[in-house]
């Protein structure tokens, strides 16, 4: 589903060039749960937003469900992510302007789906928000808003999902809420899950766990205790 091949990323500063990602290469099988652990500052974020085509690389080749990400311009990769592609964002980016069911309904309506409406009130349900659709991201709290924005990732019931810190701004009973949903629309859903977090919890409730150390990425090994982001990984990837 997903796969990269010694991809890297480096950045002009005013200091010279900075190789953010060594070269890494790894694949995830479809339907997979992995999680990218690692300090701030270490390059998961920055993998993240290459994987999603958010960003280019600057060097190496990406593949998404055989579509030859890293070869695309950018309303190649906008496409691509529009039909396979959901991502939940830590800040949740919703649009302040919408109430929480137009927000949902975005994607759907982008890609052209006819039954928009009823597909956002339909996944509202299932986050638990069937009440709220009416209200403005500002009448949310912190964990209804990460909802109604893993709703909208879902709503196109895209292949792939990538989720950078979804948990990172709630209280301890919202993330395990949020945790659930998750989990429980990839399992439905069969959606391929990639996140990127600081929480070791949930980190260990994927299939895998990889490792992101100054900007290379390292797979967790069942001997491995990953206590905590720093906890070193044993088998290099790429």
């Amino acid at each position: 589903m997903i796969e990269t091949k010694q991809i890297t990323k480096i950045v002009n500063t005013n200091e010279g060039e900075l190789q953010i990602l060594q070269p890494i290469s790894f694949k995830v099988k479809a339907g997979e749960s992995v999680a990218i652990v690692g300090a701030s500052g270490s390059g998961k974020s920055t993998l993240l937003s290459l994987l999603a085509g958010l960003d280019q690389v600057s060097g190496g080749e990406i593949y998404l469900d055989g579509a030859n990400l890293h070869g695309m311009n950018e309303e190649q990769r906008a496409r691509l992510r529009g039909e396979k592609v959901g991502f939940i964002f830590q800040s949740f980016m919703l649009v302040q302007s919408l109430t929480a069911l137009e927000n949902i309904m975005l994607p759907a309506e982008i890609a052209g789906l006819d039954n928009a409406k009823a597909l956002g009130q339909q996944i509202l349900e299932q986050v638990g928000l069937g009440h709220r659709g009416s209200h403005y991201p500002n009448q949310l709290s912190g964990g209804e808003q990460q909802r109604v924005a893993i709703a909208r990732a879902f709503i196109t019931k895209p292949k792939i999902l990538f989720a950078d810190e979804p948990t990172g701004n709630l209280d301890a009973a919202n993330s395990h809420k949020v945790e659930e949903l998750l989990f429980d629309l990839n399992r439905d859903s069969d959606t391929t899950l990639v996140l990127v977090t600081h929480d070791a919890n949930l980190a260990k409730k994927c299939q895998r766990q990889l490792q992101m150390q100054a900007g290379s990425l390292q797979e967790i090994t069942a001997s491995d205790d990953l206590t905590d982001e720093t906890t070193p990984a044993k088998q290099q990837v790429g």
